[in-house]
């Protein structure tokens, strides 16, 4: 088990540095990209991503994954809408909406512990399945809101920051503080450092995985419910590919594919990151959205380069103590 730790002059440095040159290289681009109203812009689009991210970094450090929240937080969006269209109040749309984001993160902590799938088999269905009741629920055409309360959520800022960007910073510190300072966090470092060391040492895995599924379902229907008070309509296309922003997000941040390894700060960076540069390229192009495309998958190869070398060199690292140990250990005998 290794948690990752926040050095001076670690991957999060470097990462920090990299923020600073994506915003340094499309402010001199823009003379608007650096201003306080487009950075609380940056802000805004990129709470529904940290949301997600937030639940994919606790997944990640346990070797688990999730493909669906994309299209999960489009149909709770809708089904959202639709409730609210149908006359019911914020409250008991808010609940619903949650209770079925909590069950369908259930269901995908079923599907990898019982039936033994990959969670990117498994959340790869959960996705499809979703998607297509995000389309049947609405027949495939939008549905607005006009709820008072929906639009009031939507709309209403504090400091100068929307309360979907409240959110995300609220729930980043939790789940920071549950990662790094629970025993439940320390279980999730050690069942994906090791999961059968894990379980020797007394730990459930299974339990530990459908717990963090289970949460990824919750902040999913915060998601969804947040993003049509934003957009004040119910999109059953909305979201396509927000798992993969989040992902890399998460892999930028430092947190390893092979599980272990990771920290909740380096996830906020990895978030502002990738939003910084979207709505750069946005700025700057005419054809911003092809161009995301590409962005997207060059950060991502970035990201996975750079935790395959931080893997290797853990590696060596670990390779070099033990011969250390060893050599120790002869000169003693």
């Amino acid at each position: 088990m290794k948690k990752s730790k926040l050095k001076i002059n670690g991957n999060l440095i470097v990462l920090f540095v990299a923020l600073l040159v994506v915003i340094a290289g499309f402010s001199i681009l823009n003379k608007n990209y650096l201003t306080v109203k487009n950075l609380t812009n940056i802000l805004t689009a990129a709470s529904l991503t940290g949301l997600v991210a937030i639940g994919h970094t606790f997944l990640i450090i346990e070797g688990q994954n999730d493909l669906c929240p994309g299209s999960l937080v489009a149909f709770l969006g809708v089904f959202a809408a639709l409730l609210s269209s149908k006359g019911f109040g914020f409250g008991v749309t808010l609940l619903i909406t949650i209770v079925i984001g909590l069950i369908v993160g259930y269901c995908n902590a079923l599907m990898v512990n019982k039936l033994h799938l990959e969670a990117f088999i498994a959340t790869l269905v959960t996705q499809s399945v979703m998607r297509g009741f995000a389309y049947i629920i609405c027949d495939g055409k939008s549905i607005g809101i006009t709820d008072p309360t929906f639009i009031w959520v939507g709309k209403t800022s504090f400091l100068g920051l929307k309360l979907s960007v409240w959110l995300m910073i609220i729930a980043f510190i939790i789940g920071g503080i549950i990662l790094a300072k629970t025993r439940f966090g320390r279980s999730v470092y050690a069942i994906g450092g090791n999961a059968q060391a894990a379980r020797l040492a007394g730990l459930n895995p299974q339990r530990i995985v459908t717990i963090s599924f289970v949460a990824m379902g919750f902040l999913c229907s915060l998601g969804g419910i947040v993003y049509v008070a934003r957009m004040q309509t119910g999109q059953p296309t909305a979201n396509l590919n927000l798992e993969f922003d989040a992902i890399t997000a998460v892999i930028l941040g430092g947190v390893s594919f092979t599980g272990g390894v990771g920290n909740m700060l380096g996830t906020v960076i990895g978030v502002l990151l990738i939003q910084s540069f979207n709505i750069g390229l946005t700025m700057n192009l005419a054809n911003a959205t092809f161009w995301q495309y590409v962005g997207k998958g060059g950060l991502l190869l970035v990201a996975l380069t750079a935790d395959y070398i931080r893997k290797v060199n853990n590696e060596k690292r670990l390779l070099a103590e033990s011969k250390r140990s060893r050599n120790n250990v002869d000169v003693k005998a």
